[in-house]
């Protein structure tokens, strides 16, 4: 050690000895490093000398926040602070990716990471704040009073809540130093970058940024910054003239950042991505409109979560009254106050009022969005504000009918979502009832778009306001207080119509409230976008998992028939998945069409009749249980059962080119499988010769003429009904213990399990034993004949056994590692 040591010259071996000395004290203070994904542990999380997020956190003391909220705000930041490079390295180019949630968090986690980057010694913040200036100011003044109005001697800023980056009268040289933190908050617009890239790009401001490290924080990063012609470049070149800079993207929906070319010097996240944490109270999509299960779901008996009953439907026949047609011109349009409107406008009154009842006097927002033509916002001035007028003069009015038409409105919608499942106590429309006029009155109905000047302003207090908008509301912008959303604005593709939900967010206090007006096509594409989500932060959490970076394993995303990803598809190419280890249950039924419960009753009866001829039929109690059954026959049932198009997993198609995938394999496998029939608890019934009796499945509370969702059709102990576990010790397991039980089996490890479920087509709920046990609101299945149910089960192992299919990722073949051990020559296998 001497010997080396002599090596180094003085000023390299006391530059080691501080960065030492400081690692041990944080270690102390602090506890140790936080682990990392795919790159080195430096970081233990802020010291008691760090003076930018200290001032910080008192902050957020000062503004009462719960404990529990600012410590998750301290941890997820130092995540994303953590996953950084060590800033005492003499060059990096890090590039990372943060996916928050829409209307949630995502500006309170940047500032905390900008404050725990300055005290690390960062010496340059630049926040690239979206396209609109209005998301611009409003993230100037966050900043302004999180960051420079708590230590005013530590900041410089180059832009204020009035002014983006303009021409600077000193160079950039002069700004940095050790003494001060320059901060700029800059739109991401051409003329602006131009002007920021200029003041940097002179010979001793390159001088001055070689020892400067630099973070760039990118929100709404999927917007204008990818694939553009003209942003993106500009950032590139902005990047490019600093040897010592960290570039991370904040977004809700990362889609087009994923896709970006992993092999190009672009924005791709090749160092880190990272989900911050769902905040507890957050309103997300899968509250609002449930989803469905998704590949390897550790599942339980309820299975995924289903929405409250908060939306209501606008009939698509409905659309061409509310907003002009694709061909049609805007100028001249006037909407029709359809029923559905008027009961929106009508309820967004009389949740307010309800909201003043229970002492909240906050702001309160309605959104009605129907096109992006500033001609058609315009149009509904007039119609809302005559709604007004007759709803203020009918209340001051006191004739019986018209307080009976409220009070039917607020009845029938406050028992869909009762407030008591929220822990507060319900309101009668007679608490309501005397804040009605005054939440009528007070209502301004503001157009906000692009040209309009009376934009939505929450500076004052108790605002409450009906926004008529476009494209100025759909994303980043803060809609306080959104109780009501009139939504029909056609988007075809995820992360557009996503970043539409301003309903997402917090709504505490009136969680019962919020409603939302859409079509039916747009309900089923928020469904399966919640899906989407839920299983794309699953990939994400991966990462952290199994120690990976987005160079080795790319984020995969579920594709749909009809919504595009993104319009940014970028390095897009088909992913793979697998059935390998999973099991697989149908959960919508078209429960009313006589032809298509025909066709799966005639698939399974003729299933079980050949599997009964080639195998012997076990008496399990709970199901007759065939073995030994030729796979030819269950590749006949799979072509010829009809999955509901809401199952996408089970696309027998796939299964089947699964099937013969695995069969031609080395070691073949799935040539033979076992058939199950489950005896329920119904009445007696018969299924390919077999006496049984029905299986009930109830259907959860929808519309009546839409498609039976049952949920859960497949308990844990039907999965293993061929493994000769009782119930209790079925139950009793998980569902990796289940897989692994099949796996080390020696027969049934190369075998696939059917199970059939014949469901009786009346099925009513079932009430639990407990009545304190809060259940899924249930009704009849009343179907038009008996249902057939399927649950499959497949062998093997998910990482080895795969078929293109239903994802799509970018690829990383090509992809260079990053792993700062090997780029050092250090083999990690004997690093201890």
């Amino acid at each position: 050690m001497d010997s080396f040591s002599d090596s180094l010259p003085e000023p390299t071996i006391d530059k080691f000895r501080r960065q030492f000395e400081s690692d041990r004290a944080k270690v102390q203070a602090g506890g140790p490093p936080i682990i990392t994904a795919g790159s080195d542990d430096w970081y233990s999380g802020p010291g008691e000398s760090d003076r930018y997020w200290l001032a910080l956190k008192d902050q957020f003391k000062a503004e009462n926040w719960p404990d529990e909220r600012i410590s998750s705000v301290d941890h997820s930041s130092s995540t994303v602070v953590a996953h950084t490079p060590r800033p005492d390295r003499s060059t990096w180019d890090s590039k990372g990716l943060v996916v928050g949630y829409v209307q949630s968090g995502k500006t309170t986690n940047f500032t905390a990471v900008i404050a725990k980057m300055a005290d690390v010694r960062y010496r340059l913040v630049i926040v690239l704040s979206g396209i609109h200036n209005g998301l611009r100011r409003q993230t100037q003044v966050r900043l302004d009073q999180y960051l420079k109005d708590l230590n005013p001697d530590r900041w410089m800023t180059l832009t204020g809540e009035a002014r983006d980056f303009v021409e600077q009268t000193h160079e950039a040289s002069a700004a940095l130093s050790d003494e001060k933190t320059v901060l700029a908050v800059v739109k991401k617009n051409a003329a602006v970058l131009d002007k920021l890239i200029k003041w940097l790009d002179t010979t001793n401001s390159r001088k001055a940024l070689a020892s400067a490290p630099v973070l760039i924080i990118d929100d709404e990063a999927d917007q204008a910054s990818v694939a553009t012609g003209r942003i993106n470049p500009l950032i590139r070149k902005l990047l490019s003239l600093m040897p010592r800079c960290t570039y991370v993207g904040y977004t809700a929906t990362p889609f087009a950042n994923v896709f970006v070319d992993p092999t190009q010097d672009d924005l791709y996240p090749k160092s880190f991505i990272l989900n911050l944490p769902r905040p507890d109270g957050y309103f997300g999509p899968e509250k609002i409109f449930g989803r469905n299960a998704v590949e390897q779901e550790a599942s339980d008996e309820q299975g995924p979560p289903d929405g409250y009953d908060m939306v209501r439907r606008v009939e698509e026949e409905d659309v061409h009254l509310l907003r002009p047609g694709s061909k049609e011109s805007a100028d001249g349009f006037a909407p029709t106050m359809i029923d559905e409107l008027r009961d929106a406008v009508r309820w967004f009154w009389l949740a307010t009022a309800a909201r003043r009842a229970r002492g909240d006097s906050d702001h309160s927002t309605m959104l009605i969005h129907t096109s992006v033509k500033i001609a058609v916002h315009e149009s509904y001035r007039a119609p809302l504000l005559r709604l007004q007028r007759q709803a203020a003069e009918g209340l001051s009015s006191g004739r019986p009918d018209v307080l009976d038409e409220w009070r039917n409105l607020w009845e029938k919608e406050s028992s869909k979502v009762p407030a008591t499942d929220f822990g507060r106590t319900q309101n009668t429309f007679e608490d309501v009832q005397p804040y009605l006029r005054d939440a009528i009155t007070d209502t301004r109905i503001v157009l906000d778009n692009y040209r309009s000047q009376d934009r939505l302003d929450y500076s004052e207090p108790s605002v409450v306001a009906i926004a008529v908008g476009g494209n100025t509301l759909s994303r980043g912008l803060t809609l306080e207080g959104l109780v009501v959303s009139f939504f029909i604005r056609g988007a075809t593709a995820y992360d557009t119509l996503l970043q539409m939900g301003r309903w997402f967010g917090y709504r505490t206090g009136y969680e019962d409230l919020p409603r939302i007006w859409m079509t039916p096509s747009l309900e089923s594409a928020f469904r399966h976008l919640a899906t989407v989500e839920h299983e794309m932060r699953d990939d994400i959490d991966r990462y952290q998992r199994e120690n990976l970076t987005p160079s080795q394993v790319a984020v995969r995303i579920r594709t749909h028939p009809a919504l595009r990803i993104t319009a940014k598809m970028g390095a897009a190419q088909p992913a793979f998945i697998s059935y390998a280890g999973r099991r697989l249950q149908t959960r919508y039924f078209n429960h009313l069409d006589t032809d298509w419960l025909d066709l799966n009753r005639q698939a399974a009866e003729n299933l079980v009749q050949e599997a009964v001829r080639h195998g012997q039929v076990e008496d399990l109690g709970g199901a007759r249980l065939i073995r030994d059954v030729p796979v030819s026959l269950v590749k006949t049932f799979l072509s010829r059962y009809q999955v509901h198009k809401e199952s996408p997993d089970l696309e027998p198609t796939l299964m089947i080119k699964y099937i013969d995938q695995q069969l031609t394999s080395d070691p073949p496998s799935l040539a033979m499988w076992s058939v199950a029939v489950v005896v329920g608890d119904g009445g007696d019934a018969t299924l390919g010769g077999l006496e049984i009796k029905y299986a009930v499945r109830s259907r959860m509370i929808g519309d009546k003429d839409g498609p039976a969702d049952i949920k859960t059709l497949m308990s844990k102990q039907d999965r293993a009904l061929d493994l000769g576990l009782t119930t209790a010790q079925a139950r009793a397991k998980g569902e990796t213990e289940l897989v692994a039980l099949r796996n080390q089996h020696p027969v049934l490890r190369d075998r696939g399990l059917v199970v059939l479920y014949l469901i009786d087509p009346t099925s009513e709920p079932v009430k639990p034993q407990d009545t304190e046990v809060t259940v899924p609101r249930r009704m009849a299945l009343n179907a038009a004949q008996a249902v057939v149910g399927l649950g499959i089960t497949f062998p093997g192992d998910v990482r080895t056994k795969s078929i293109q299919a239903t994802h799509v990722a970018v690829d990383l073949t090509d992809v260079e590692s990053e792993n700062v051990d090997e780029a050092l020559g250090i083999d990690t296998e004997d690093v201890t």
